[in-house]
């Protein structure tokens, strides 16, 4: 179900309420966009369906910046705004790194980087082998795909004609080196569909996340402002 503008508006002020050292500020407001478009309007995803084992599924690969995700999952009802001033204090379920165990909402604990496309790449596979036809989407960033086991990951997808899969690639352009040819055609290479949008244009979010890609994964390319 989608809801209002009002309730997007009110991201940032969630935000605020997390104060503290070391929130990598940069990591977190660059997702913000991206996540409430994947909340809003594509992903059937709800308290309510959490558990069920048909739900289609979101990993926060970038987990080392997770108040734009606390503060939507707070927006959607799986968290209680209460909770966010106290976020990463030893009492909190809320942490520096999003930990699956306490956080309602959360699927994979991340903020390791390099991790939440190969479990993607798994989960996609076991929902396809039990006859689901959920989505299961990963959000990395730019950087992160230094990891080597990302390449793997874009390789075998590929290879297994992954099409409930869909990675979407938050590019601040902080990564090292870079890629020849810019980061869509390092997935285009392998046989991924790849769109390449501004990561803060909700329309062309959703219509790149709704892109019919049959017998292939999906990776969008969402662009934001370098990180300063």
């Amino acid at each position: 179900m989608t809801t209002t503008a009002t309730a997007y508006a009110d991201l940032p002020r969630l935000i605020s309420l997390m104060t503290g050292d070391d929130k990598h500020q940069a990591a977190a407001e660059s997702t913000v966009d991206v996540l409430w478009v994947l909340y809003d309007r594509v992903l059937d995803l709800s308290p309510e369906n959490f558990h069920d084992p048909g739900r289609d599924r979101f990993l926060l690969s970038k987990g080392h910046g997770p108040m734009a995700y606390y503060a939507v999952l707070t927006v959607k009802g799986f968290l209680d705004e209460a909770e966010l001033a106290d976020w990463s204090s030893a009492r909190s379920r809320l942490g520096h790194h999003p930990d699956r165990k306490r956080a309602p909402g959360v699927e994979i604990s991340s903020g390791s980087l390099g991790h939440g496309l190969p479990i993607a790449l798994g989960t996609a596979l076991g929902l396809r082998a039990r006859g689901h036809s959920s989505r299961v989407v990963t959000l990395v960033g730019d950087a992160e795909l230094d990891e080597g086991s990302n390449t793997e990951a874009i390789v075998v997808a590929a290879r297994l004609g992954l099409e409930n899969l869909t990675a979407v690639v938050v590019d601040n352009q902080s990564s090292t080196h870079g890629w020849p040819g810019g980061l869509a055609r390092r997935f285009e290479i392998e046989g991924w569909v790849t769109r390449t949008v501004s990561g803060r244009a909700h329309e062309a979010l959703y219509d790149a996340f709704t892109t019919e890609h049959p017998g292939r994964p999906l990776a969008v390319v969402a662009v934001v402002e370098p990180k300063g």
